[in-house]
């Protein structure tokens, strides 16, 4: 497979991460954070949901162990997602740890759907996971130096958390239309603003809904 030919499967990649970079690094600005904060958060993280919900955190000064047990809980579905590409990465060379360490949602979308064979498996997982991750550093290192240089109206920027986990929340749902996980869903949420403190209300909603998920897994399921 062409370099060409990889670049353009990761082309609907290119489209979502470079403006939702943008929004991290103009986020990242408005809370006078340095611009190279947001290169380096991409290249040793590259996590975006993770990213927006530690400047989330950051902003409510939360704790370590807030901030870690959040970001646990927020990607967990790795673990489940990451065991179905197990067998495929076991063949992987030298590339492996990079691959396993850059799978986010869309590239192992793009992983599972495309055509590889066996013969350019490791340049091609490379090279579809490093396209994507680039596109991410630049879209965020933009958005980081606009955000210095330029004045900017930052008000209603940290509405794109908000609008990027309800677009996460959406197209999960549709790859898995199971009403009584959304139902649940909702009531944890709407049940955690009223219960729950404002400052620990993400934390403790998280473990709630974990554990009602693991709890009624057979229910849910049926």
């Amino acid at each position: 497979m062409r370099f060409l030919d990889i670049f353009k499967l990761t082309i609907p990649v290119l489209m979502g991460y470079i403006p939702l970079g943008i929004a991290f690094g103009l986020l990242s600005s408005s809370m006078l954070i340095p611009w190279y904060y947001a290169f380096f958060m991409s290249v040793f993280i590259f996590a975006g949901a993770g990213q927006f919900l530690a400047l989330s955190l950051f902003a409510t000064q939360a704790t370590l162990f807030e901030l870690a047990i959040a970001t646990f809980l927020l990607n967990l579905r790795h673990f489940f997602y990451g065991l179905s590409v197990i067998s495929d990465f076991s063949t992987l060379g030298k590339v492996k740890h990079y691959v396993i360490f850059g799978l986010t949602d869309e590239t192992f979308a793009l992983l599972k759907t495309a055509t590889i064979s066996g013969k350019n498996r490791d340049r091609v997982y490379f090279l579809i996971t490093a396209l994507n991750q680039s596109y991410w550093i630049i879209g965020s290192v933009i958005g980081a130096v606009l955000g210095n240089i330029i004045p900017f109206n930052y008000e209603g920027i940290e509405f794109s958390l908000t609008a990027l986990f309800v677009v996460l929340s959406i197209e999960l749902y549709r790859k898995n239309p199971n009403p009584k996980t959304l139902q649940l869903a909702i009531l944890i949420g709407i049940a955690g603003m009223i219960i729950f403190p404002s400052s620990k209300m993400l934390i403790l909603s998280l473990f709630t809904a974990s554990f009602f998920l693991i709890s009624f897994r057979r229910w849910i399921d049926e």
